[in-house]
């Protein structure tokens, strides 16, 4: 099954709206804005969705994490995996 552009995209601004977000820590929201680049980059989509759900599960066990940036981070990282082949 090819993996959906609109799912990417829709993910990609969430991540986004997550690196403006200044309740999280600096060093989460640099994470998120690499996993963020990693899906939008031209490599190999399945790739990226791997990386960016590794980032992601590294940066939710950050303490200082708030819980609702948590909250967000695990639903896209199951929305990621549902989307992996």
């Amino acid at each position: 099954m090819p993996i959906d552009k609109s799912e990417l995209e829709k993910i990609s601004q969430m991540l986004e709206l997550m690196v403006t977000d200044t309740s999280i820590p600096r060093n989460v929201r640099s994470n998120l804005q690499n996993a963020q680049q990693k899906l939008k980059g031209g490599t190999d989509p399945d790739l990226a969705i791997g990386s960016v759900i590794y980032t992601l599960d590294e940066v939710s066990s950050d303490i200082n994490l708030p819980m609702h940036a948590r909250t967000m981070i695990w639903n896209l990282m199951s929305e990621l995996e549902s989307m992996k082949g």
